[in-house]
C-alpha cells in the first residue's frame, strides 16, 4: 500500500519519452523527477516510491531502491525483471500492455502493404531518379493482400486489432494462441499453438505478434520457415528471438520465402554487419511499431489508475505482473 499521493515522488526513466512533461499537465501535485541515463537513475533512484522505467532499468537498481514501492513499466514487454527479486523485496510491478496495440497493428499492416505493393522498391527507384516501366513477369509485380491468407501467431490485443484490419482487405484470417477456446478476435478461425507447423503452409502472410516466451523462442527456426509457401511474407512485431535469425537470413538468400519485414532483431541495433540491411527483400524499421503521439498519455493512465488502486490497499493492478 502507498501512503498519500502528495507524499509519494515518482522518478521516471527514459532516454527519449516525455513522461514528465506529460505527467504535469494532469496537475496531480505528486513530485516527481526525470531522468535520461542509467548514471541519473542511479543517483535519484533511492528516494523514489514510484518508478516509471523501461530500457534503463536492471535488476541490480533493486539493492538501492531503498523506498521503492512499485515499478510501472513504460513497455508492454517485463522480460528484463527479476520477478522473483521484485517479490522478495516487496516491489509490485505492471506493465503497459495494451498502451499501443493499435499502433502495433497498424504498422504490422503498413509493413504488409509496403511489401505486398513493393514501396521499398520504389523508394529505391525515386532516390534512382528512375521512372520503372511496367512489368511482363507476372511475379515480379506489385500484388493485392485481398483474397490472401493471413496468419497472426499470438492473437492478444494486437493480433486481436490485426485480424479486424485485415478483415477490412477482404483477407482469410486464420490465427494460433493458447487457449484457442477464449474467442476468435475477428478471425476466420483460431487454433491452439500445437497447430502453428500445419498452419505455415497456407499462409500467405504470416505476422508474429506473440509473447516472447520460452516457447516462443526460436519458434519460427528453419524448420518453420520450411513450412512456409516460397511466395510467403513473414512478419516480426514481437522479439527479434521469436526468429532464429541465421536460420531466416538463410531461407531469404535461398528464396524459400519471399519477403520479411522486420521491426525487431535479435540483436539490436541490428549489427552493420547484418545480411539483413541490404537484402531488398528485407523492409526493416528500427523497432518502432509501437511509436505513437499518444504513447505517454496512455502510459500515465494506467500508472494513475495503479496509483489509485495501490493506496487503496487493492491486490490487483492494471496489468499486473507482480
Amino acid at each position: 500500500m502507498l501512503s498519500s499521493e502528495h507524499r509519494l515522488t515518482i522518478c521516471f526513466a527514459h532516454s527519449a519519452y516525455r513522461m514528465a512533461e506529460r505527467f504535469a499537465l494532469r496537475d496531480t501535485g505528486i513530485a516527481h523527477v526525470e531522468v535520461r541515463s542509467a548514471g541519473e537513475l542511479l543517483r535519484h533512484l533511492p528516494a523514489a516510491d514510484v518508478l516509471v522505467v523501461s530500457g534503463l532499468w536492471n535488476n541490480e537498481l533493486a539493492g538501492i531502491a531503498s523506498r521503492l514501492k512499485f515499478i510501472q513499466s513504460i513497455s508492454a514487454g517485463t522480460d528484463q525483471y527479476d520477478k522473483a527479486l521484485l517479490r522478495e523485496r516487496g516491489i509490485r510491478l505492471a506493465s503497459a500492455a495494451g498502451v499501443n496495440a493499435e499502433a502495433v497493428a497498424e504498422h504490422a499492416m503498413a509493413l504488409m502493404l509496403a511489401l505486398c505493393r513493393r514501396l521499398p522498391e520504389a523508394r529505391d527507384h525515386q532516390h534512382a531518379k528512375r521512372w520503372r516501366g511496367m512489368i511482363s513477369q507476372i511475379a515480379a509485380r506489385e500484388d493485392q493482400l485481398t483474397g490472401k491468407t493471413l496468419l497472426i501467431v499470438g492473437m492478444g490485443r494486437i493480433g486481436g486489432r490485426l485480424a479486424r484490419l485485415a478483415k477490412a482487405f477482404d483477407m482469410r484470417v486464420i490465427a494460433t494462441k493458447r487457449y484457442p477456446t477464449t474467442g476468435t478476435a475477428g478471425a476466420d478461425a483460431v487454433y491452439g499453438n500445437d497447430r502453428l507447423r500445419d498452419l505455415l503452409g497456407q499462409a500467405d502472410v504470416v505476422v508474429l505478434a506473440c509473447p516472447l516466451t520460452p516457447e516462443t523462442e526460436n519458434l519460427i527456426d528453419g524448420a518453420a520457415l520450411a513450412a512456409m509457401k516460397p511466395t510467403a511474407h513473414l512478419i516480426n512485431v514481437a522479439r527479434g528471438r521469436v526468429i532464429d535469425e541465421p536460420a531466416l537470413i538463410e531461407a531469404l538468400q535461398q528464396g524459400r520465402i519471399a519477403a520479411a519485414g522486420l521491426d525487431v532483431t535479435r540483436e539490436e541495433p541490428l549489427p552493420a554487419a547484418s545480411p539483413l540491411w541490404s537484402m531488398p527483400q528485407v523492409l526493416i524499421t528500427p523497432h518502432s511499431a509501437g511509436e505513437t503521439q499518444r504513447y505517454e498519455d496512455a502510459v500515465i493512465d494506467i500508472l494513475l489508475d495503479n496509483l489509485a488502486r495501490l493506496r487503496r490497499g487493492e491486490a490487483q493492478l492494471t496489468n499486473q505482473v507482480v
